[in-house]
């Protein structure tokens, strides 16, 4: 079970523990909300919780719970800029489909 991260993505989320003066990655769940059933949950991480699956990807830890690896196995999270919009893309092979905007999905 894994998740992995781009460069971009890596570069982007060290940047933020650095304005933010501490941290050693962040945390990626899910939870029942959303338009399509399930959404991505983003934070900080301080320290490791246990219980904690964790990756490293360029300097930056990524932590997850076991439940929602379930839905998450396989995901690559990445940073992207299209234009004046930029944010984190989910590339999750277990969603059967996803929201318009892409922060909700159903498996």
């Amino acid at each position: 079970m894994a998740i992995t991260m781009t460069e971009a993505a890596a570069r982007h989320i060290k940047d933020q523990l650095e304005k933010r003066g501490q941290g050693v990655g962040i945390r990626v769940g899910v939870r029942t909300s959303g338009c399509s059933g399930m959404a991505y949950v983003l934070e900080f991480v301080d320290r490791k919780q246990n219980g904690d699956i964790s990756f490293e990807y360029f300097g930056v830890e990524v932590h997850s719970d076991e439940k929602s690896m379930a839905y998450l196995d396989g995901t690559e999270l990445d940073f992207v800029k299209e234009g004046l919009n930029e944010g984190f893309q989910f590339n999750n092979p277990n969603a059967a489909s996803e929201c318009g905007c892409g922060e909700s999905f159903n498996v």
